[in-house]
């Protein structure tokens, strides 16, 4: 199973995205768009793994702080076009505990830096005008529940599934 941990974004904050997806689409900027029902914060990548079940334990052995999504700004990682977060401490502190409980659990998971972002898009192409400059609302939301997600490939793209959850204290 390929798994990830993440945030859900508020009905608010995931209308806010995809209206810069549209916003995008309009400008005639190509790519492969997230699906509105795919659009989240990953805080650990987690990859081909077994065992769900030892995660949701590491999961919930991690000592986790209020935390807060802020939408801030725009970004890329090359072609991959994604909105920004506003730095949080409880944010970046529940990333460190939820990666520390996955290690000491002997989970392995992708130990690149964390940059907090929500992708957009992939293989992005911009328009005939270049890259539109698109604002987006600060919009904040507290972190509820943090899940348990697997990917798996589908016809139209990678289809993301709730295997479990943790609710915030």
């Amino acid at each position: 199973m390929r798994l990830f941990i993440a945030a859900r974004l508020s009905a608010a904050q995931a209308a806010a995205a995809e209206a810069a997806q549209a916003a995008f689409r309009d400008a005639g900027v190509r790519g492969n768009y997230t699906p509105a029902e795919n659009l989240h914060l990953t805080l650990a990548f987690i990859g081909e793994y077994p065992d769900p079940d030892a995660v949701l334990s590491a999961m919930e052995s991690a000592r986790l702080r209020p935390a807060v999504l802020t939408l801030e700004g725009m970004g890329a990682f090359g072609d991959l076009w994604w909105l920004g977060l506003r730095d949080d401490p409880g944010l970046a502190a529940n990333v460190r505990a939820l990666r520390h409980a996955l290690a000491d659990a002997d989970i392995p998971f992708d130990r690149k830096r964390f940059t907090p972002h929500i992708t957009l898009l992939r293989r992005a192409e911009p328009g005939p005008y270049g890259i539109p400059a698109i604002r987006v609302p600060p919009l904040s939301s507290p972190i509820r529940r943090v899940v348990l997600m697997r990917s798996d490939r589908g016809k139209r793209g990678m289809i993301y599934t709730e295997i479990g959850a943790r609710e915030q204290e």
